[in-house]
């Protein structure tokens, strides 16, 4: 008899996208080409299937049986994975912030950048984990891949996770400050600026940061550092009139 995934958590079979019906299961660097040709938009850098390949061969080397994936940002309500169980988990080790700098059409461009999550170095982060039963593990993971890794701009790295105070560990995407898309040392006010300006063929910044608050609060999740810079882009917007 199959589990229910939502067996340790039964409050969020309503607030997790079911993976038949998230747009994330056939997200690829093609499809996104392919929108950005018809906005009259110039390329992105994309990896190719076979390094993108490579990397998510890379990152499984070593793994074995079933694989717990660490959401933070819009995994946790889209995750677009066939998942066995889900966890509220915590990361000791990192923390969520806002230093992806979108300049190639997603949420923002080269005239006015948008702003994105990204897993970083830091204090500790509140996310989800979700486990994959091992059977699924190459499948689910190329549909991750396809997604998470479609252009240079995070590492995917097993980290260590706290689920109901065991540790375990978990694949997740964090930060690569090598490249272009993260900026580690973004101010303040380029947050609010990127947030209150960003606009792309996925939606505006704000709009992500909203969804991430609102999402966030909806699973008992606090993060003041998000909240604070959507009250502060808020304010800001407000002053344009």
């Amino acid at each position: 008899m199959t589990q229910d995934p939502f067996r340790h958590l039964p409050g969020l079979r309503d607030k997790i996208t079911p993976f038949e019906r998230s747009s994330f299961r056939d997200f690829s660097a093609e499809k996104v080409a392919a929108i950005l040709d018809a906005e009259g938009m110039p390329p992105f850098p994309a990896y190719d299937d076979e390094d993108r390949e490579a990397l998510r061969a890379e990152a499984l080397e070593d793994h074995e049986g079933d694989l717990w994936i660490f959401a933070y940002g819009s995994l946790i309500w889209d995750p677009a994975l066939d998942f066995s169980e889900v966890r509220m988990a915590f990361a000791p080790e990192h923390s969520r912030r806002f230093i992806l700098v979108d300049r190639y059409g997603g949420r923002g461009t080269e005239e006015a950048p948008g702003l994105m999550a990204a897993l970083d170095d830091g204090d500790g982060c509140d996310g989800l984990a979700f486990r994959i039963k091992a059977d699924k593990v190459d499948a689910e993971t190329e549909i991750l891949f396809r997604r998470e890794m479609l252009s240079p701009g995070y590492h995917a790295r097993h980290i260590l996770v706290e689920i109901d105070g065991e540790e375990a560990t978990a694949l997740t995407f964090i930060a690569d400050h090598d490249s272009e898309l993260i900026d580690g040392e973004i101010s303040r006010a380029s947050q609010i600026e990127c947030v209150a300006h960003g606009t792309g063929f996925l939606g505006t910044s704000l709009q992500y940061l909203e969804s991430t608050v609102s999402h966030l609060a909806e699973f008992g999740i606090v993060d003041d550092d998000a909240e604070q810079l959507l009250e502060a882009t808020r304010a800001y917007v407000a002053t344009l009139g």
